[in-house]
């Protein structure tokens, strides 16, 4: 008991000291080149005057070389870094790898030390199963931003495709039609465009910044809009109708959705249904009839039973979640 409570104030003390330490150290000349590179300095100032999503998008990020070596030196050699990084960009935090992994690992301790020396219970395995599913709440929670922000940008793709059009019929060129995403539209659709705007407009090529889109956000929508912006790059053609008729594919892919979805909801409550009964079985069997239940815990061949069931629940699950979710 009293080696893992030195264990976590150890780790918690070293991770404290780590950070106030490069932050104390921190070379006052890099942050000088990176405030007159993105103008945070004059740009905040300005800004805060207009309208609070115009805030200027940081294009230039520092590498984290500093938080948490020992675990960006793991993440590396498991190749996490990139996948984690790019979770997060695409939920919008501006959190670095080390620190959802730090944040893991001590809500792993937290729940671990609770469910053990807190709570009483006497099992290993329920105490590892305890601190995993505490561990797991800040992934959830980022997977969780991220569904939401994609939903939200999915929302606005179609008008904002339309918006370009009828910019590029008023005469407009098309990098200049994305730059006013910014001003006519909410996060998160106008942040990434401006991000898009800006990269192109500091030397990347369009193509590769259009890319850099798809790759930030994952949705099919984008996918067909920016393989139509290079198709036409290369082949010719009126774009401004392409976007319109790709704008109304979108909404179509909507509606259609929005059907298959109200004829599969009875599959989807019908799957959560024989999901949960044998959870809420094994709940009250536990008050009415414990020792009944022990076998399942105390005995080996018991645990392989219930280990072997939880199994089988999930495949259940999973299966009926294949057959109800349609991809339009």
């Amino acid at each position: 008991m009293y080696f893992l409570l030195l264990v976590v104030c150890f780790w918690g003390v070293a991770v404290g000291a780590w950070v106030v330490v490069t932050k104390f150290f921190r070379n006052a000349d890099v942050d000088k080149m990176k405030s007159r590179v993105l103008n945070t300095e004059d740009d905040k100032k300005k800004k805060k005057r207009v309208k609070d999503h115009s805030s200027p998008i940081q294009l230039i990020q520092s590498e984290d070389k500093t938080t948490g070596r020992v675990v960006m030196h793991l993440m590396q050699r498991f190749d996490l870094t990139a996948r984690l990084h790019s979770l997060l960009e695409q939920a919008g935090l501006k959190w670095r790898p080390a620190r959802l992994v730090h944040s893991c690992l001590g809500l792993f301790l937290c729940g671990f030390l609770v469910s053990r020396y807190v709570v009483g219970v006497s099992y290993v395995t329920v105490q590892v199963a305890v601190g995993v599913v505490a561990g797991l709440l800040p992934v959830v929670y980022v997977l969780r931003i991220r569904a939401k922000r994609l939903h939200k940008f999915e929302e606005q793709f179609p008008d904002s495709l339309e918006f370009v059009a009828r910019s590029m019929r008023a005469g407009h060129a098309f990098a200049v039609s994305l730059e006013m995403l910014h001003r006519e539209f909410q996060e998160p659709l106008s942040g990434e465009f401006r991000r898009t705007f800006d990269e192109h407009n500091l030397g990347l090529p369009l193509d590769q910044a259009l890319l850099k889109l798809a790759k930030r956000v994952p949705i099919l929508d984008v996918h067909f809009f920016v393989s139509a912006v290079l198709l036409q790059k290369r082949t010719g053609g009126n774009l401004a109708e392409i976007l319109d008729k790709l704008a109304y594919v979108i909404r179509e892919r909507f509606k259609l959705r929005g059907k298959i979805r109200a004829i599969s909801a009875h599959g989807r409550m019908t799957g959560m249904a024989l999901t949960m009964i044998p959870v809420g079985v094994a709940v009250l069997m536990f008050y009415a009839n414990p020792q009944y239940v022990s076998f399942f815990i105390e005995d080996e061949i018991g645990n392989y039973m219930m280990g072997a069931a939880i199994m089988l629940q999930l495949i259940g699950y999973g299966v009926i979640h294949k057959i109800v979710s349609i991809e339009v």
